[in-house]
């Protein structure tokens, strides 16, 4: 009659749950209807005996409706009781995750074991638990339900009244599809239905709007993520069977070098790979035409094929037997005169890519969303099969194109690789990159806003006339003025060595309007400079408070300073644009910056060219952690001061490392 229960008692055996409410009857108790008699549980309070109750309630219920949906005989009456099911889990008083996934649990797996179902159950029973979707996830089983009904009936209303808010929460508030990837195929499925519609395009153009909202920055973080991993996966799943049989399949490096070492190719390919007769080989050496016959790769689903000429195979073949994976990029880069590739997807394929790839370029139009795309993009996180598909980069060039445009460095930077000994996308779409597709016009874009930033440094310049000089002169001499400064900056900071090299640039420039006279104020420049670094002059100089960066100039321009040591700016409104004129300060050693808006740009700058630079005050400045790596390069400084800066202790460590 009293204490503690000895065994315990299944929820299927409770007939009855009751709160005792007679006269005199013990405080905060519930009673138990079980086949042998009664139990009595007593709670601390009323809260936790009413959380009991309806603890007790809702778990008795749960076990009746799997009981009734497990064996279904008539479906209406099926769909009687999910309707009934979804109701008392909306007006339930408890608040629990499981109080709403478990009906969806019960509805999953009684969809997965009855597949003979009509088009009108289904959709039946998606309205019927559309109102729990509305704050809950579906689950992996009803992912698959759901993808299976909109690739069968992309343009029933369902899709559009009960999917889209479901689609919504997830890119709203899914923190990780690695953890559910049916939540992500759903939604790569949703908008391949929306595609579907009579509006194709515009109703998925309406849809993207729908998730950034109407004003200019998104208030949902996570959509912008979520929708660049769906993109990603669908783009992945274009190319998913060849890239599934690459290790049967001639690799990109096979594919420029012709697959022309037979013994390297492993047997029993599923992609058939036809070769050209040695006859045929042959009897072309001897012919003065340049091309070869093409090599062909096919799948079900992919088309490669590449045409060559003798001078570019015989180049390419060079390498053949070197079994070191090259780089990405190395894959992709042809010379004007190599192949060109081409790879043919299926229908299918081909309108998922499409789709995709315009969601891609509809974020790009945004601007609170493009610095976050860009860094999102930046590894470029496609396989090389996607890279060396002509429509895929034609496409996707837009995006770039719009990197490129954008003045904010958070945005143009991600144009270069995200790490050292890794290619970009600058890389990849400048000349001789497989997705160059004009004559240079992206590049010199590129260039242009990268030079206009804080990449005006000889480390870049040196990459541009190591890699790209060729194009870079035959832009300048069709007049494109960003290469013609390019060249004038190259032979004012005498990145170029050779002197054959230097007159031939500067018969370029003296070839065109423009470049002739930025070439003669190149030679005023020199001229000046030659004059500014005659020796004498004073030793020290301070310029007075609230000078500008025009004063600097002006005063240096009026005489030599070839002997001056010290140089204090210090409280004045000088910025990083006055580095140009302190770079040509060849004795400079002393440089005081305190409480001036010198900033990380100048740093970059003065890292390259002032090597004999022994004290800098750096006090107050807006200098960053980007700014400061960069002095690690300077070798003979001995004090540097960067108090009240935004150093970060991770760099002020590596700087102690170098200085």
């Amino acid at each position: 009659p009293t204490g503690y229960m000895e065994n315990s008692i299944s929820y299927s055996a409770i007939e009855d749950v009751q709160l005792l409410s007679w006269e005199n009857a013990p405080k905060y108790c519930l009673q138990l209807t079980i086949p042998g008699g009664t139990v009595l549980l007593q709670a601390a309070n009323s809260y936790l005996r009413d959380q009991w109750f309806h603890s007790l309630q809702w778990k008795k219920k749960i076990y009746k409706y799997k009981k009734v949906l497990s064996n279904p005989s008539r479906w209406e009456v099926v769909l009687k009781e999910i309707r009934t099911l979804v109701d008392m889990a909306l007006t339930s008083p408890l608040q629990d995750d499981s109080i709403h996934q478990a009906p969806l649990e019960i509805v999953s797996k009684l969809l997965s074991e009855n597949n003979n179902l009509t088009t009108q159950d289904h959709e039946s029973i998606i309205v019927a638990i559309a109102p729990l979707l509305e704050n809950n996830h579906p689950p992996p089983d009803l992912c698959e339900f759901f993808c299976k009904h909109c690739r069968e009936r992309p343009r029933s209303m369902v899709v559009i009244e009960v999917f889209t808010p479901v689609v919504q929460r997830i890119l709203k508030h899914n923190m990780d599809f690695g953890k559910c990837p049916r939540l992500r195929l759903f939604t790569q499925e949703y908008i391949l239905a929306l595609n579907e519609l009579n509006a194709g395009m515009e109703v998925v153009k309406k849809f993207i709007h729908s998730m950034h909202g109407p004003t200019g920055q998104c208030p949902h973080p996570r959509v912008l993520p979520n929708l660049v991993a769906v993109c990603l996966a669908a783009i992945y799943s274009c190319y998913e069977e060849f890239i599934n049989s690459r290790d049967n399949s001639p690799s990109l490096k096979e594919i420029r070098n012709g697959c022309q070492q037979q013994c390297d190719r492993k047997p029993n390919l599923p992609l058939r790979l036809l070769h050209t007769s040695p006859d045929l080989v042959s009897q072309e050496a001897t012919l003065t035409e340049s091309r070869l016959k093409p090599v062909i790769v096919t799948s079900s689903e992919i088309h490669v094929e590449v045409e060559r000429n003798n001078t570019a195979n015989q180049k390419m073949t060079a390498n053949v037997g070197n079994d070191s994976e090259p780089n990405l990029i190395d894959c992709l880069m042809v010379s004007p005169t190599c192949s060109t590739m081409s790879i043919e997807l299926s229908a299918q394929a081909d309108r998922i890519l499409g789709c995709y790839v315009e969601i891609l370029k509809m974020l790009s139009d945004y601007d609170d969303w493009r610095p976050a795309l860009a860094s999102l993009l930046q590894p470029i996180p496609f396989p090389k099969e996607a890279l060396a598909h002509e429509k895929f980069t034609k496409e996707l060039k837009y995006v770039i194109q719009r990197f490129a445009e954008d003045p904010r460095q958070e945005v143009h930077s991600c144009l270069l690789s995200v790490r050292a000994g890794k290619d970009g996308w600058f890389q990849l779409y400048s000349p001789g990159g497989v997705a160059c597709d004009d004559d240079g016009e992206l590049f010199a874009s590129m260039v242009h806003i990268l030079m206009g930033s804080c990449y005006k440094t000889k480390k870049f310049l040196l990459s541009l006339a190591e890699n790209k000089l060729g194009p870079c002169m035959l832009l300048a001499l069709r007049g494109n003025q960003t290469m013609v400064e390019i060249l004038c900056l190259m032979l004012e900071y005498n990145i170029i060595d050779n002197n054959d090299t230097q007159l031939q640039i500067i018969s370029t420039l003296e070839s065109t309007d423009v470049g002739k006279r930025m070439y003669e104020q190149l030679c005023d420049r020199q001229r000046e400079l030659k004059e500014l670094q005659r020796k004498g002059g004073p030793t020290r100089l301070t310029l007075p408070s609230k000078s500008t960066d025009a004063d600097l100039a002006r005063l240096l321009s009026s005489g030599s300073f070839g002997n001056l040591e010290n140089l204090s700016l210090a409280f004045t409104n000088v910025t990083s644009a006055c580095a140009e004129h302190l770079i040509k300060l060849p004795s400079l050693k002393q440089l005081n910056l305190w409480s001036t808006q010198f900033g990380d740009a100048g740093l970059r700058l003065l890292s390259e060219h002032l090597t004999m630079l022994q004290v800098l005050n750096l006090c107050e400045t807006p200098v960053t952690d980007a700014g400061l790596l960069a002095l690690s390069s300077m070798k003979s400084l001995c004090s540097l001061n960067m108090n009240s800066t935004k150093l970060s202790a991770d760099t002020y460590e590596d700087l102690k490392v170098f200085l």
